[in-house]
Order: C-alpha cells, then sequence, then structure tokens
C-alpha cells in the first residue's frame, strides 16, 4: 500500500483526505480515498456505480464527515484510477463480477488497518448496490445499508433483455466479448450529454460539478460497458434475486424518473428485505446523491438518522 493522488481540487472534500493504492487479492490494484471527522462515531463506506470514481464523492464525503462519521470511497478495477481490465481504457470491463468483492476486500483489510472505527455502514449507488449486496450476502462487518437506486437490474424491455444476453453469450463464443456493447460509446455520458434531458441528475451545478471532473482529468472518466461486462452484470442481478435478503437493516432510495435500473426488482427486492424500507423521490433521477437539493438532503438526512440508528458495535 502506497500513497496514490487525490484531486482535492475537482472533489470539492473535507480536508485532510488521503488516497491510497491497494492490491486485492488476485493482484490488481485499486484505489481507495479515507476522509477523518474530528468525533467520529462509525466510518461510511461508500460503494459507486459503474464510471465512477472517488473525486465525485467528495461532496457528500463532505456532509458524512460533518456528520461525525469517516469515510472510504472505492474505485473499483476497471474504473476512476484502478487497473484497467480492458487493454482499451475508455470501455468498461470486468472479467466476473465476483472479482468486484476482491475490491471490497482489499478496501475493508486497509480500514482495518487504518483503525478506522466501529460500526461500518454501506452507502452503495447503482453498479455499487449490486456489489454492495453481494457484499451483505457473503456475511460482513457492516451494521446497516443505504442504496441509492442499486442496480439489481438494468432497466431493459423484455424483448432487449433477451437480444442483449443472447449476444453476450455469442459473443464469448466466438471471442470478442471484449469490445464495447453495440450502441454504446467510448465517450464517457457526462461529455456527450447535455444537462438538458439528462438522466442523472435535474441540478443544474450538480451536472456542471461532475462535467468539470471529466473535462479537467479525463483519466478518470470512462465510457460504455463491455459485452463481457453486461453478461456478467445481468447474471448477477439474477443470481442476486434468487436469494433471500439479508439480514442487515436497510434503506434504498429511488426515483420517479429512473432510466437506468429497473425500478420493478428495486421494489420487490424491498418488499421482501426484513428491517428495510424503500424511500421514493418524486420527481428523481437516477443519481440520488447527486440530486437537487430537496432530494440530496433528504437522501443524507434520512441515510445519516438510519446510520445512527443503527450504531451497533
Amino acid at each position: 500500500m502506497s500513497a496514490a493522488p487525490l484531486f482535492d481540487d475537482i472533489a470539492e472534500g473535507p480536508a485532510g483526505g488521503s488516497a491510497l493504492w491497494c492490491e486485492a487479492h488476485d493482484g490488481l490494484r485499486i484505489r481507495i480515498a479515507l476522509w477523518r471527522a474530528k468525533a467520529e462515531k462509525g466510518t461510511i463506506f461508500v460503494f459507486p456505480g459503474r464510471t465512477e470514481y472517488i473525486e465525485k464523492y467528495g461532496r457528500l464525503a463532505r456532509d458524512l464527515t460533518a456528520a461525525g462519521y469517516a469515510v472510504v470511497v472505492i474505485d473499483w478495477r476497471g474504473q476512476g484510477l484502478a487497473d484497467r481490465i480492458n487493454s482499451d481504457p475508455v470501455l468498461g470491463d470486468v472479467m466476473s463480477f465476483g472479482d468486484y468483492q476482491y475490491d471490497v476486500d482489499a478496501a475493508m483489510g486497509r480500514a482495518r488497518v487504518a483503525g478506522l472505527p466501529q460500526p461500518w455502514h454501506l452507502l452503495s449507488h447503482s453498479m455499487g448496490g449490486c456489489i454492495g449486496l453481494r457484499t451483505l450476502l457473503n456475511g460482513s462487518d457492516f451494521a446497516s445499508a443505504s442504496f441509492s437506486a442499486p442496480m439489481w437490474r438494468i432497466l431493459m424491455s423484455l424483448p432487449s433483455r433477451v437480444i442483449a444476453s443472447n449476444y453476450a453469450r455469442f459473443s464469448f463464443r466466438f471471442g470478442f466479448e471484449d469490445r464495447i456493447l453495440p450502441g454504446q460509446s467510448p465517450v464517457t455520458y457526462l461529455r456527450r450529454a447535455d444537462f438538458k434531458g439528462n438522466s442523472l441528475t435535474s441540478d443544474e451545478d450538480t451536472w456542471d460539478f461532475m462535467h468539470r471532473q471529466v473535462l479537467e482529468r479525463p483519466e478518470l472518466s470512462l465510457g460504455g460497458p463491455t459485452l463481457r461486462w453486461l453478461l456478467n452484470a445481468m447474471e448477477e442481478c439474477e443470481e442476486l434475486d434468487a436469494l433471500p435478503s439479508p439480514d442487515v437493516p436497510c434503506l434504498a432510495f429511488l426515483g420517479t424518473h429512473e432510466e437506468i435500473v429497473d425500478p420493478e426488482r428495486i421494489t420487490s427486492r424491498m418488499a421482501r428485505w426484513p428491517h428495510g424500507e424503500l424511500v421514493t423521490f418524486d420527481g428523481a433521477r437516477h443519481e440520488i446523491p447527486m440530486e437537487r437539493g430537496e432530494f440530496r438532503n433528504r437522501f443524507v438526512e434520512r441515510t445519516l438518522a438510519h446510520f445512527d440508528a443503527h450504531a451497533r458495535t
């Protein structure tokens, strides 16, 4: 483990943060960031979504540390500054969704070495919600969890899902599974889309914040996924859906203008989660932690109250 870059100028996170390289069990190098609080009452692990990177969560980390929590954010393998899986660094890729658990183990191991305070809580978004659910099902040290628009199934019509799955399987048979998913772009969404009509946030200031990050630090950005990533993601979501919900107190947040993950799968999961609650925000888009104030503030307040209420050690 050694020091890694943390781009404070674009993160706008709490003062005194640091980043570290961590080697996962299979030898890949990931990056994690640590932010400490003055009077720490626990630690929050942030599991980002696909294409995301540590600096995107700087503003959220500022709110969480102000509430008295230490914060850990992970750059998953294949994105941010972590080692890329694909020879083309702009493509989102992973050999197996189970490999993300190596990244979780590396981050949690580093947190133990650093003596980050218990209890530990999980805050995850989108793809991070898929990874996080698997982590909880594997058994973990998390006292409670909060999910923002978790990717428990990708939003597609049934015909599109069948076609995509079959084509991805076909790609493995003929050896082109590491290529970009047809219809996707190697250019990150934040550079292709305009604020008007975007699927991520209704807050223009936050959109500009994220857009500025990928312009100033293009090495953080990521384009579309590969066929391999898609098939792995689809199979992981179906495997998780067949399993019972973990006995961990949980909140899940969902916007009514969700266009990326499947709301039905979130609703059905939360209906069978003991000590779980689904919170719906009317008008919110996919990235609730990056939404306009009324949504973002309620998300942070509810999440912190949830973590405070489940402060077991």
